[in-house]
């Protein structure tokens, strides 16, 4: 008996240990960590003390910080923290005839980081004046494009010049693509090979005729020079001549500028796998393969470059691409701009007269926002916010509407989450750079994975802290093989001995399983594995039986945040219950606003009502029917029969019915209205369209309780005979006013006529004597050739 009692303390006092650690271990991400290298691996917060004394005082030597702070020695407390060191740094300059324009600061910063410890930094970036720019004008010279080569000729130097009003430091290029020079793409007709077209050139892939030069007047002379030339289908090889200008040195990009590629075509494009139709099958390489002529010497022995193939070298390259192609082709170049990073896609006239525009129109657009982007960041977290020229800071990477000389600064925050297991890559090496632009930020980053204490030259081999059995290291002992304890003082072998292995199973088990299968025995005592690889949750009990993570969630909550989560059960707070502590145990959400619960029409399970299904009622208390009548609608029939004997009940129904209702002489509205417990109806009596009135209140017991109004409200009786002789009289009224105005009218126009005849008379010029229609009854006449002579 007294044996059992023993036991039955001894038991209870490891689960309360357990219980205990397990509380610590749901909060403290650095409990059970066994090394330093992986305690300060772990997360930002944890920290390893290396003195010896915690062995004695049980301790946990990676803990958090702030609970070593003070009870571990300084110089053994092992917190490292982020160090960031600036290796190149000049400051964000124009470009002038000295220098170059820097418009990214830093440029190189070395950093070493914890993992789990994101580390923040600002990036500066200018928009520098005199940026040194290079466009490079890739023309589709297909007979389909002879007026826009001519007007592109005449339009050369009109782009010097808006160029060179933004920069100083500007060179111009051109180059011109047909397509690969087998069938089905040219027709390889000897004649056709010669001259596919009248006054047309040879066919060709691609070729370089003006690499980039400051001279920009020798544009005109070379796009005029340049022929045109013929294909066969409608496709044109443009990916060819992109990939070649993009990687060739010959075309003379330079290191440090704004890289522009126009690409100018009223055609769609080949990609890879149409090759195979000329018998083409080998892969493009994406390497270089001009001749000292310029021209592209793999055309006929590699397939087109894929689209992605295109987008990887853009970006590679940091070039700008502007496709300017004609109407019909501006959605699919659209589409195809969304994969290349930093293209846009523009409408060209049919006669390229707007290139001038567009060219512009999207430096303007190109250089008024920047972007950052990253490369080589695998297994890297970076992030970036900015309140660009705002002041409100935002998660965002990018910011537009800079002008020159506008400032930008970004706070940048890299952070990893794991030690590499290779020690060649915990120096990493990614950069940050502005999308289209040559320059970036290089940083290298050095992984923090090992503390100082961990290094060989401060192991004790074969320690007497260690019984000699082990190395002491940062305060503790990694024992040899075949030895375990925090002394190294377990000699192996009895694990496997059965006395050894009885006090780790636990004797309620059906099958005896040591440590329940979750744990390792060490000197009879079981050590619980993790729940999961690096985790600070492991399993608990005096035979790891317990797993105190593995309770019912609600609203993911561990227990519903309402309990404790013991041995895989929940053990919820007061006023909760249920498998997750997901239910409450009072009442009072359930209370409709009669007071009664769930409105008399539900029950309320877990907190909440659940409504008779067999009836109309909803909502979370029940209270909400939208089909169901209101209390007017009910009680609108005993109104009528008890205080006026009409409606649709008989005697013998208003007396069983309606023995709720109470006429009154009156009712008052301002009472009713003062009242929140009465409520007023009001109805129309279709007998004799006259309006009754009736209150409704709730009384003891819920009940139902009305007043109605023994007077109705009746419409006043109308007086037709009056109406239709008061109508008989406003006509008569009306047409006497309107004949009377007719006379008014025809009086005054008699009159002005008779005095305008009167004013005639009187203005007479004949003799009223004679008649002055009378003619005399002979007439003389003169012969004119009759000069007098007798």
């Amino acid at each position: 008996m007294r044996d059992q009692w023993y036991i039955t303390l001894v038991v209870t006092f490891f689960l309360k240990i357990s219980f205990a650690q397990e509380e610590v271990k749901a909060s403290n991400p650095c409990y059970g960590i066994k090394t330093c290298g992986l305690c300060i691996a772990t997360a930002a917060e944890c920290a390893w003390c290396s003195d010896e004394s915690f062995d004695k005082i049980n301790r946990q030597r990676c803990d958090l910080y702030v609970n070593l702070n003070d009870t571990c020695t300084r110089t053994n407390l092992f917190y490292p923290s982020n160090e960031l060191t600036n290796q190149k740094d000049e400051p964000v300059r124009d470009g002038t005839g000295e220098h170059d324009a820097i418009q990214i600061q830093p440029q190189q910063v070395y950093i070493k980081i914890r993992p789990n410890t994101p580390h923040t930094f600002k990036l500066k970036f200018r928009q520098a004046e005199n940026y040194p720019v290079d466009l490079y004008y890739l023309m589709d010279l297909s007979n389909s494009m002879e007026d826009d080569k001519d007007k592109l000729a005449s339009l050369g130097n009109l782009i010097a010049q808006n160029m060179q009003a933004i920069t100083k430091n500007f060179r111009l290029g051109f180059g011109s693509f047909v397509d690969k020079v087998v069938m089905p793409y040219v027709s390889t007709v000897k004649e056709k090979l010669e001259s596919p077209c009248r006054n047309c050139e040879a066919p060709y892939s691609f070729k370089n005729q003006l690499p980039l030069d400051k001279d920009t007047s020798k544009f005109e002379t070379y796009v005029r020079r340049a022929n045109i030339s013929g294909n066969l289908d409608a496709p044109e090889g443009g990916f060819d001549a992109i990939m070649q200008t993009i990687i060739c040195q010959q075309i003379g990009w330079r290191n440090v500028s704004r890289k522009l590629l126009v690409y100018s075509t009223d055609a769609g494009f080949h990609i890879a796998g149409d090759g195979k139709l000329g018998g083409i099958v080998k892969p493009n390489d994406g390497y270089c393969h001009l001749s000292p002529a310029g021209k592209y010497t793999e055309a006929e022995n590699q397939d087109y470059p894929s689209i992605s193939q295109i987008a990887m070298k853009v970006r590679e390259k940091n070039i700008n691409v502007i496709f300017a192609v004609t109407d019909d082709q501006v959605p699919v170049y659209r589409k195809l701009s969304q994969y290349i990073e930093g293209s846009e896609a523009e409408l060209l006239a049919n006669d390229s007269s707007n290139i001038v525009e567009v060219i512009r129109r999207n430096y303007e657009k190109i250089t008024s926002k920047v972007e950052l982007s990253t490369q080589y960041t695998e297994n890297i977290t970076v992030s970036f916010k900015s309140s660009c020229k705002g002041r409100t800071l935002t998660d965002t990477s990018s910011c537009e509407g800079l002008a020159i000389g506008d400032n930008v600064t970004f706070d940048v925050t890299v952070s990893v989450t794991q030690c590499a297991p290779e020690a060649s890559k915990k120096i990493r090496a990614f950069s940050i750079y502005p999308v289209g632009l040559g320059e970036k930020l290089d940083i290298t980053l050095e992984i923090n994975c090992e503390c100082e204490c961990e290094k060989p030259e401060f192991d004790v081999e074969k320690s007497p802290q260690c019984n000699g059995n082990g190395t002491f290291e940062c305060g503790q002992c990694t024992c040899d093989e075949g030895r375990y304890g925090k002394k190294c003082e377990c000699d192996g072998s009895e694990t496997t001995s059965d006395e050894s292995l009885k006090k780790c199973i636990n004797p309620n088990d059906t099958v005896p399983v040591v440590c329940s299968g979750r744990g390792e025995c060490i000197c009879g005592v079981c050590e619980c594995f993790p729940r999961e690889k690096h985790s600070a949750q492991r399993f608990s009990g005096p035979f790891c039986e317990c797993n105190d993570y593995s309770c019912s969630y609600h609203n993911d909550l561990l227990c519903g945040g309402q309990g404790m989560c013991k041995c895989g059960v929940c053990q919820c707070n007061d006023n909760f219950k249920g498998d997750a502590c997901e239910c409450p145990t009072s009442t009072n959400f359930c209370k409709a606003a009669n007071g009664e619960i769930c409105n008399g029409v539900g029950e309320c399970k877990c907190g909440s009502c659940v409504c008779n299904a067999s009836l109309s009622y909803r909502g979370p208390t029940c209270e909400e029917c939208p089909t169901c009548p209101g209390k007017c609608d009910e009680n609108k029939a005993c109104a009528l029969c008890v205080a006026f004997q009409t409606g649709p009940y008989s005697k013998e129904e208003c007396d069983e019915k309606c023995k709720h209702v109470k006429p009154v002489t009156k009712i008052d509205e301002d009472e009713v209205n003062k009242n929140n417990l009465k409520n007023l109806c009001q109805y129309e009596d279709d007998e004799d369209d006259c309006v009754f009135f009736f209150t409704y209140e709730y009384g003891p017991g819920n009940e139902v309780e009305i007043e109605v109004q023994q007077t109705k409200v009746c419409p006043e009786s109308v007086n037709i005979l009056a109406i239709v002789l008061g109508t008989i009289g406003g006509i008569v009224l009306v047409g006497l006013i309107l004949l009377l105005i007719w006379k008014l009218f025809t009086t005054i126009h008699d009159r002005r006529e008779f005095a305008k005849f009167e004013k005639e008379t009187q203005n007479a010029k004949w003799d009223t004597g004679e008649n002055p229609i009378y003619q005399q009854a002979t007439s003389t006449f003169k012969n004119p050739m009759y000069a007098g002579k007798n």
